[in-house]
């Protein structure tokens, strides 16, 4: 993807990612198409709310196996009570969740620190705010943690106010 194209890029940063980050590019993107008037009837938007509410359930899930102590049943449980998922499916995705601890979380997480950070510099740069400039900081260096984003993006927020 666009990432292979950075050719500014180490070789290792061009085929590696961060999952939080490739992730939750991808959901912050989905959650665009409001805004982009992408949803021509409710129906649209609702398909997009399903998917928004899946991916909070896989972040609670993934959370509860791992920090909070749920067992596998209280899992499956949870996913059963909270979605429209057959038991074989939430079986499925618990295991994953067990064998690939924060995986499932990392596309919510990803997702909620773009937003955090639009909002942050859409408050702090007011109507000097341009979305698509911050997109462009966003994506400019590729795949990075988290944390190196959000400073990338503080920088970037304190050279737009002068």
């Amino acid at each position: 993807g666009l990432q292979q194209q950075l050719t500014d890029l180490p070789k290792f940063r061009r085929l590696g990612g961060e999952t939080a980050y490739i992730e939750g590019w991808g959901l912050y993107a989905e959650s665009l198409g409001r805004e982009l008037g992408l949803y021509q009837d409710p129906y649209n938007y609702y398909g997009y709310l399903q998917n928004a509410l899946w991916r909070a359930i896989r972040l609670v899930t993934d959370t509860g196996l791992h920090s909070k102590g749920w067992t596998r049943t209280q899992a499956i449980d949870y996913m059963l009570n909270n979605s429209a998922m057959t038991r074989t499916d939430a079986e499925a995705e618990v295991d994953r969740y067990m064998a690939i601890p924060g995986q499932a979380l990392a596309y919510k997480v990803g997702e909620m620190k773009i937003a955090q950070l639009r909002e942050q510099a859409q408050r702090e740069l007011g109507p000097r705010f341009d979305v698509r400039a911050f997109h462009t900081e966003v994506l400019k260096d590729g795949s990075v943690p988290l944390d190196i984003l959000q400073d990338k993006i503080q920088r970037w927020i304190a050279t737009q106010k002068g």
